[in-house]
């Protein structure tokens, strides 16, 4: 038995452990925070929380503020606290126990004076933990017992003895650990039993505001989004926070410094590497500043770049020590953004030349088994650009330069691939470049060169081969080259019958580029059935990889909607397009504004002038790629159009005479530009340049034939005009944009001959094929026989024009909409209820009236808007400004 302590009943030992050294009392004193220290109400309102639960963990990392958050929690307690640093207390059992019964004393815990004292350092008698236990369980009021740094407690005998003693002493004694490392406690007995309460390093992080106040407390001011960088930098890590504040206040530029500063060599690094890099061995360190290089990591990735097999059990230990390695879940880890900057620079340091190895090892393990973004990422940091370029083309990935998704990160990665890199694959990154910036005359070069090197290599390289097919067809699309398109589309597709399924697969992609391209270069060629073909094929996907194709095809699709007269049709397309792009959160403007371009053109079908100038407005101001023949002659038509309607005839002319550069003429393009030229001469009375300028498409596009038969009609030629009409074939899907165009030419040209009963049976006609799609344009459009016409007898109404709204007020100048049948009252009252989704029955109870009633007023309110169903006439109505 030690002559300074017994493990019997009876008095303490004086001021000495059971080695006999005296106890070093700052194991027992609570730190004092600094004057800097900032209280963070959330953190101490959880400790205050779980009085119920005996036992407390702030577990969390080196310089997480674990225990100065305790050290502040425990002055502010109004009961006993027993503070004990454990760092001092060695692993022997007797030790710890007999410091930790000096912590109580110290304390005030008087009632555990006579239980006795471990009497050998190495071992403790059962029968004093059991007195100790019971002496705590009698206690009116718990003591608090704070063990900091416990993680420094590592024998499994202390942990058994301390939960023995916690479970006996009852209510009398709660217990707050203090660690970097799970304690080998039974917690999980704990978390089931709800008795156990938790603070770990999420928590423990600071948020942007509560940095920025301690940033304050240090003399600093930041604003919201430094604080929010700085945060996210370092994680809200409070030693980080604190270190980096005490550096700022030494820089001239506090806040510059807080942004820039550079984490290797900063105070930050001496902490982090005295505390968390050198307790590592050796071979640990060595792991850590290998996988430095690496955003995340798992075990055979950090094999592969130290040599070695045993990576796993080395990362779930560091993990498990807090030792600023995060586990990702499914066997991923990552480190501390500041500890891999730190470890990054001191693996420079030293081991000079070592960093673009370890690169290269990384693109090419992750090469076979990893995604494609970090490979790339990896060969580009290794300056292995034949590696890198080989590895994005050989993928089927190059596509993804127009996705829209990731086109920017690859535009800004291949920006540093140096000009004397060679081969097919650089060419052909160097030509996608060049496409997705809309500059095929420095692309077209490049795919020259990758092709004679694909063909002086022979047979194989079927994934470049793929690649140059489908930037062939992108460039034949932006160069007006329909034939060209058509050639690489097909051999596209045989290579793509030659490679593994699984391939083309994960690019999805690259078979909606290559058939939106071909689409649009068959509209060009003005092949509406076949480009519609290849455009609804490219339009099928679903999935965000193909999203910008989608709304690409639509657009297109809602362009020939557009041409062939259904300017509903097209604008739900274009409005589909734009919602599934947004769905994808795609950057808007994302595609080459020709949807917005459409949608003007649907607005001035409906004299919706002012709306049509702002969508004209976002659709230039987009000017994305691909900007092609197609959107430029859209963008050409459309101003002019717009132009003719706001009686700008001599801008109309001007602007038709617009150059669209393109390898071959668009029948289409030339059409419709020669129905704007003749329309704004018929404008300025010049009926007979109106017929001559139109009469090559006559018979070959059916607005160009009806155009024609007006500018007949103008020069005084009934008759003419109505064998043209005749002419018309009557198979030909066109769509009331063009036949209440062709109606009212007919019905003026038969007036003028005598028959008005005929005349105001086709204007009837007219305004109710109009109706439905909102046509006012066509009727702006006829001369004043039309407004005398139908001021002279009862005729089907239009839709209401939209609401009150500055940007679709008309034009000065111009005439008022010819037919105009507004909602009354009640009917407006009958659409607001509808909107609210309820029931005929609901809308009667709520209106005071009968059912009958309710159905009649639904009856005129569909009419009015052009709508069939409860559904439409509230999107109607929204759109309409009504609601």
């Amino acid at each position: 038995m030690s002559e300074r302590g017994d493990n019997s009943p009876g008095p303490t030992a004086a001021d000495v452990d059971p080695l006999g050294d005296p106890f070093l009392r700052t194991c027992f004193a609570v730190p004092v925070p600094p004057a800097t220290f900032l209280r963070r109400r959330r953190l101490v309102e959880h400790l205050d929380q779980a009085p119920a639960t005996p036992l407390t963990m702030v577990n969390g990392c080196a310089g997480a503020g674990k225990t100065l958050l305790v050290a502040d929690w425990a002055a502010h307690l109004d009961r006993p606290v027993a503070w004990l640093t454990a760092g001092a207390t060695d692993q022997a059992p007797g030790v710890f126990w007999a410091y930790l019964l000096e912590a109580l004393r110290a304390c005030g815990a008087h009632e555990i004076r006579d239980v006795g004292c471990p009497a050998e350092a190495g071992t403790v008698d059962h029968g004093l933990l059991a007195r100790l236990a019971a002496r705590l369980n009698a206690r009116d009021r718990p003591v608090t017992v704070v063990l900091d740094e416990y993680d420094r407690v590592s024998a499994p005998e202390i942990a058994d003895q301390l939960g023995f003693v916690l479970h006996h002493a009852g209510r009398g004694m709660r217990l707050v650990l203090v660690t970097r490392t799970e304690p080998t406690l039974p917690l999980h007995r704990y978390r089931a039993d709800g008795t156990l309460t938790e603070i770990r390093d999420a928590e423990l992080a600071f948020t942007p505001e509560e940095a920025a106040t301690l940033l304050e407390l240090h003399g600093l001011r930041l604003g919201d989004d430094a604080a929010r960088a700085l945060v996210e930098r370092t994680r809200g890590w409070a030693a980080g926070l604190r270190l980096c504040a005490l550096a700022a206040r030494q820089s001239s530029d506090p806040e510059t410094y807080l942004k820039e500063f550079e984490a290797g060599q900063s105070t930050i690094a001496d902490f982090l590497l005295a505390e968390v890099l050198k307790r590592q061995p050796a071979p640990t360190q060595d792991l850590l500043l290998r996988v430095s290089v690496l955003d995340r990591f798992c075990p055979d990735l950090a094999n592969a770049l130290a040599g070695r097999r045993d990576a796993e059990p080395i990362l779930a230990e560091l993990h498990r020590a807090n030792a600023f390695v995060e586990h990702l879940g499914h066997s991923w880890y990552r480190l501390h953004p500041l500890f891999a900057e730190i470890l990054a620079a001191h693996l420079r340091v030293r081991f000079p030349s070592l960093e673009t190895e370890l690169h290269r090892r990384a693109a090419q393990w992750l090469r076979h088994t990893g995604p494609l973004p970090e490979t790339l990422a990896h060969g580009a940091a290794a300056g292995d650009w034949p590696f890198t370029a080989r590895t994005l083309v050989d993928d089927l990935a190059i596509g993804q330069f127009f996705t829209g998704l990731r086109s920017g990160d690859l535009g800004e990665l291949f920006s540093r691939m140096p000009p004397e890199t060679t081969g097919p694959e650089a060419d052909l990154v160097r030509a996608a470049r060049e496409l997705s910036d809309g500059d095929p005359g420095h692309a077209l070069p490049h795919l020259e060169r990758a092709r004679r090197e694909l063909a002086r290599a022979g047979s194989g390289g079927a994934a470049a081969r793929l690649g140059l097919a489908l930037l062939d067809t992108l460039a034949a699309r932006m160069t007006g080259c329909p034939d060209r398109a058509e050639r690489a589309a097909r051999t596209a597709g045989e290579l793509l019958r030659d490679l593994p399924a699984e391939l083309p697969r994960k690019h999805p992609e690259l078979a909606a580029l290559l058939q939106t391209h071909l689409g649009a270069a068959r509209l060009w060629a003005g092949r509406f059935e076949d480009a519609g073909t290849a455009l609804r094929a490219a339009a099928a996907g679903s999935d965000g990889a193909t999203a910008l194709s989608r709304e690409d095809s639509l657009s297109l699709l809602a362009l020939i909607d557009c041409l062939t007269g259904w300017p509903t049709r097209a604008e739900r397309r274009v409005l589909a397009a734009l919602a599934d792009a947004e769905r994808f959160s795609l950057a808007e403007p994302a595609g080459s504004g020709l949807g917005h371009l459409v949608l003007a053109a649907v607005a001035l079908d409906r004299d919706e002038l002012g709306e049509a100038r702002a969508l004209l407005d976002r659709a230039t101001a987009a000017r994305l790629s691909p900007w092609d023949p197609v959107t430029a002659a859209a963008l050409v038509i459309v101003r002019a159009r717009l132009q003719l309607a706001r009686n700008e005839a001599r801008a109309a002319l001007e602007t038709a005479e617009s150059a669209v550069p393109a390898a071959v003429a668009s029948p289409w393009a030339e059409a419709h530009i020669a129905l704007v030229v003749s329309a704004a001469h018929l404008a300025e009375g010049r009926p007979e340049p109106a017929v001559k300028v139109l009469r090559d498409a006559v018979g070959q596009d059916a607005a160009c034939t009806v155009a024609a038969a007006r500018a007949h009609l103008a020069a005084g030629d009934p008759g003419a005009a109505l064998d043209l009409l005749d002419a018309l074939p009557a198979g030909q899907r066109v769509g009331p944009a063009v036949t209440v165009r062709a109606l009212l030419v007919r019905a003026e040209a038969t007036g003028r001959q005598g028959d008005h009963a005929t005349a105001r049976r086709l204007v009837t006609r007219a305004l109710l094929d109009a109706r439905n799609e909102r046509l006012r344009r066509p009727f702006q459009e006829t001369g004043p026989w039309l407004r005398r016409l139908l001021d002279t007898d009862t005729f089907p109404r239009l839709p209401a024009r939209p609401g009150p709204r500055s940007g679709n007020e008309p034009e000065p100048g111009h005439p008022p909409a010819l037919v105009v049948d507004r909602l009354s009252d009640r009917e407006l009252d009958v659409l607001q209820r509808l909107a609210q989704m309820m029931t005929t029955e609901e809308i009667a109870a709520d209106l005071f009236v009968s059912v009958n009633t309710v159905k009649t007023h639904l009856k005129s309110v569909y009419r009015k808007l052009g709508v069939n169903r409860r559904n439409e006439a509230v999107h109607r109505a929204r759109e309409l400004r009504l609601l």
